[in-house]
């Protein structure tokens, strides 16, 4: 295995997307210095402008479908961005730099993963979806389970979605907080924590979908202009060049072969899954105008992450292992040969090369790359909270004003309790991992099923969904041996598969038939 535990191996994951909290934080706390004057300027005036959005679409939204889904009518090339910002988001620095650092250039196999599950849902998701939200008005993910099997089957699938999206964005508001709390030094942890929460949550409630697709692709450009202007040239010049990376690395590092068959494997039973029942994707997917916009920006999306995203990562990271074996961070208490977590590897390179005022921009490029999947995740999660859960729980007030109101409503409060949330570190990392294992392994057969499978019915999803789930929560709870290492998803999506396909057949009928 790449990792040997399950919180470093999944933090590599998109939509998910989420940081690995232990690397950066305790090394930017004991390490930066404050920031200059000019650095700090330019992250202020990064921040207005984020709040600036929020602001401009408050008034904007009339309704529900504008608020939860930009009225439908987003263009293709800002769903794209904002759908490959969210899919990768706050992991990329850390997860590919971690990668690069660890394997290579090998290590950009795993958002290959990510470029097959975006064409894959393009070819074959999308085109089913997207007419059917056209056609019944949908909002969120699960009410297509409530569609074609029934409303409980949906309410346990909102459930499940709405913990692991509030997770999610407790953790990338936690991990911009300790990046803030590092970065200045008169800034204490819990004061950063609010700052950072009342931004994030701020913007997303006032400005709905609007706000977050077109921040997200602000935040893709600042990040990608980082990287591709900043991160990279300094990098490779800080280090020596080509000549001190062959004579200091091994071949392996500079090959596409530095990988196993297991992690292959381990990676596309995780990552690609995710593009079938990630509730932020389906947001998106709902956004566009039409069908085919949606198609071209899960093609778009898939193209920015592989190789582009890929590549720079694992590069990047690339270049800090070769800065690490010559001794560029002995300064920092880092020198050749000690131990270090191999996440830490890029943001010490960073450090180390960056220049005033380029350090300001590149830590407003790491807050948008935490922003844009803290956003997305809070409207996912705003949306399951409203609409699978307290509709069918409650009767709220009708009419586009109060149900528009309640939505910013709901977006606030959710966005207080994952910031409460984010207090208790431990607590949120380990929701956040066991529902989204509960996620994946739990939701995907049974959309599977329900658009490809006219036989599958609905008491063969609910149970698939909780023996899918619960297997792989089980295997991951228990730290279970498995073969060849593979990942419990893996296992877990089998007995979905198996539940779901003899149930089917025992016990048939659904709601609707497919249309």
């Amino acid at each position: 295995m790449l990792y040997e535990n399950r919180t470093e191996q999944l933090c590599l994951i998109p939509i998910a997307s989420f940081i690995n909290q232990s690397a950066l934080p305790i090394l930017l706390a004991e390490k930066l210095a404050a920031m200059h004057i000019v650095d700090i300027i330019i992250f202020i005036f990064y921040m207005l402008f984020v709040l600036g959005i929020g602001v401009f679409f408050l008034k904007k939204n009339k309704s529900a479908d504008d608020y939860y889904l930009g009225g439908r009518q987003m263009g293709s090339f800002y769903v794209g961005l904002s759908v490959v910002a969210t899919d990768v988001g706050g992991g990329f620095s850390i997860g590919l730099g971690g990668l690069g650092f660890l394997m290579g250039l090998s290590g950009s196999w795993m958002l290959f993963t990510g470029l097959v599950g975006a064409w894959l849902s393009a070819v074959v998701l999308i085109p089913k979806a997207g007419k059917l939200a056209q056609r019944l008005k949908l909002f969120t993910f699960p009410q297509i389970f409530e569609h074609f099997y029934s409303p409980k089957v949906a309410l346990l699938a909102g459930v499940i979605s709405a913990i692991g999206y509030i997770g999610f964005t407790s953790s990338q508001i936690l991990a911009g907080a300790k990046l803030a709390s590092a970065s200045f030094q008169s800034l204490d942890m819990h004061t950063a924590l609010i700052i950072m929460g009342v931004i994030a949550v701020a913007y997303t409630a006032m400005g709905g979908m609007k706000a977050v697709i077109y921040t997200d692709t602000f935040q893709w450009i600042i990040l990608m202009g980082g990287l591709i202007f900043i991160g990279i040239p300094l990098g490779y010049r800080s280090v020596g060049g080509m000549d001190v990376i062959v004579s200091t690395l091994s071949h392996d590092f500079l090959t596409l072969t530095n990988v196993s068959w297991q992690t292959l494997v381990n990676w596309a039973f995780t990552i690609i899954p995710i593009w079938f029942v990630g509730m932020t994707l389906y947001q998106r997917i709902y956004s566009t105008r039409t069908t085919k916009e949606a198609q071209r920006a899960w093609f778009l999306a898939g193209l920015f992450e592989y190789p582009l995203m890929a590549f720079m990562g694992v590069i990047l990271g690339l270049f800090a292992r070769v800065g690490f074996e010559n001794g560029m961070f002995e300064y920092l208490g880092f020198g050749a040969g000690s131990n270090i977590d191999a996440e830490m590897g890029l943001p010490l390179l960073l450090r180390t090369v960056l220049p005033v005022g380029l350090m300001g921009f590149m830590m407003s490029a790491y807050f948008s790359a935490v922003m844009s999947t803290a956003d997305s995740c809070l409207m996912a999660a705003s949306g399951n909270v409203q609409t699978d859960i307290l509709r069918k729980l409650f009767k709220l007030p009708e009419g586009q004003k109060s149900t528009l109101i309640i939505s910013q409503v709901i977006t606030l409060i959710i966005g207080v309790l994952a910031l409460l949330l984010a207090w208790q570190m431990e607590n949120v990392l380990e929701l956040m991992l066991y529902s989204y294992a509960f996620m994946v392994s739990g939701l995907f057969i049974p959309v599977l099923g329900a658009f490809f499978w006219k036989r599958g019915s609905t008491i063969a999803a609910f149970w698939a969904m909780l023996i899918g789930g619960g297997t792989t929560l089980c295997l991951t709870m228990l730290s279970v041996s498995l073969p060849f290492e593979l990942d419990p998803n893996i296992f877990g999506i089998t007995a979905s598969l198996t539940v779901f396909v003899v149930l089917s057949y025992l016990f048939p009928g659904r709601k609707n038939a497919i249309e």
